[in-house]
């Protein structure tokens, strides 16, 4: 796709609604296909990757009314009625790649092969194929452990005791939900805390979530779930460009209403805060278990420099790219570690987020696990490339606002894989050019 240039401007202010929640409505639109009642989800996300989840119910033979970006009306088949067909597309959706592989080793199925883009491709696999295995499930990857994966359901499914290495939001999800169809109880050990949007989702929909220590697990098999109706709320991960922003630039403020604010996901308020960035939360009513509410963000001029320690990373793992950016205009060296996880995203986010940052003139240095930023000499500008990952390409257009040359982003229109209307909300904020 073409590249857009971002030119810099003097202040931003404003207030924006942010887009619905990805991880919410991924997982409402899929609990909703195994419900046993026609749910209303309000305010879901109309994006590439909510797009494919939506239209692999539908090739399972779940019954679908409304649009995306406005509200859907979902008829459940229960939670063992799916009928996929011999292959679904799962597009770059890796959230709808691992979750429902959990959900179709419960159904009564023959083989199914799940499949996506060359990005979706490269990402591992194994994490939730071996497992699944251990349950009894039937899963196959290709050679490498990466996708295309091959399910077959029916075979008998048993609880297990799994310990994660690195804690992952996606594969304890895969696990919960593929524990509801066995027997006995499976449990999910996490090093650190992942955001639990499932575990709430699930006991919104009447399902019991067993919590001890640092293990979450659920008792099987279930019988059945009912996912209440429900307007899913603003994405913190889209929301978190613009406070990013805002700090930056925001003069007064920059106001974003309506966000998700579950703190399995809010970790990077923490660290702007700790850089000297005053945040002010308003809190709004719940969503299926979730909190909300509104976050107003103005500029700081003086920005110090901070470390993420590995135990941060979990709540703020697609936020990571914008405390580079934050960096870039701290005094100080910040320096954030335990994040290899960053490697197997839409692109190796280490290396991309290095490489864009040192593009742009500001001295960035990569490590295995993470990657260091000495600031001061703030973003000259130039020219970046978002490697089609969504993430890189919003960080171009912030680095954009606050150069002092501007920044041409490669592929913007990456961003559309979950936030299609960032530029023209960019641009509701009323920049006025330098």
């Amino acid at each position: 796709m073409a590249a857009v240039r971002v030119a810099p401007v003097t202040l931003l202010r404003g207030t924006l609604q942010v887009p619905p929640d990805k991880s919410l409505t991924h997982r409402a639109i899929m609990l909703a296909g195994v419900s046993g009642r026609e749910v209303r989800v309000g305010r879901p996300l109309d994006s590439a990757d909510t797009g494919a989840t939506l239209q692999a119910l539908e090739d399972c033979g779940v019954a679908v009314t409304g649009h995306l970006g406005d509200a859907v009306r979902i008829t459940g088949r229960g939670l063992r009625g799916l009928r996929p067909p011999p292959a679904l597309d799962c597009a770059n959706a890796g959230t709808l790649m691992r979750l429902f592989s959990g959900i179709l080793v419960g159904q009564r199925i023959d083989h199914v092969v799940l499949d996506g883009d060359e990005s979706l491709r490269g990402r591992p696999m194994t994490r939730i194929a071996r497992p699944l295995r251990a349950m009894g499930a039937q899963i196959f990857t290709a050679p490498g452990g990466t996708p295309p994966l091959v399910v077959s359901g029916g075979a008998p499914l048993r609880g297990i005791e799994h310990h994660l290495e690195v804690a992952s939001a996606q594969v304890k999800s895969c696990l919960l939900l593929a524990g509801l169809f066995a027997e006995g109880t499976t449990w999910v050990h996490e090093p650190v805390p992942s955001r639990d949007h499932t575990e709430r989702m699930l006991e919104a929909s009447g399902v019991s979530v067993l919590r001890e220590g640092g293990a979450v697990g659920v008792a099987g098999p279930v019988e059945g779930l009912a996912l209440p109706d429900m307007e899913v709320p603003g994405d913190f991960s889209s929301a978190a460009a613009h406070l990013v922003a805002g700090a930056l630039l925001g003069d007064p403020e920059v106001r974003l209403e309506g966000v998700n604010l579950n703190p399995g996901r809010t970790g990077l308020l923490a660290v702007m805060r700790r850089m000297g960035v005053e945040i002010r939360e308003e809190p709004g009513a719940p969503v299926a278990g979730e909190p909300c509410g509104t976050l107003s963000v103005s500029r700081t001029d003086d920005l110090r420099a901070t470390e993420v320690a590995p135990h941060e990373v979990p709540s703020m793992i697609d936020e990571l790219p914008l405390v580079g950016l934050l960096a870039a205009r701290a005094s100080g060296t910040t320096v954030v570690r335990g994040a290899a996880e960053l490697r197997v995203k839409e692109s190796d986010r280490i290396a991309s987020v290095v490489r864009a940052l040192r593009g742009l003139g500001v001295d960035a240095q990569e490590r295995e696990d993470g990657f260091a930023v000495a600031g001061g000499a703030g973003i000259r500008g130039g020219s970046m490339d978002s490697v089609g990952d969504h993430r890189l390409a919003m960080l171009g257009a912030v680095a954009g606002l606050v150069s002092r040359e501007g920044v041409s982003v490669g592929d913007f229109g990456a961003v559309a894989v979950s936030y299609p209307g960032f530029a023209r909300d960019l641009a509701a904020l009323g920049a006025v050019p330098a």
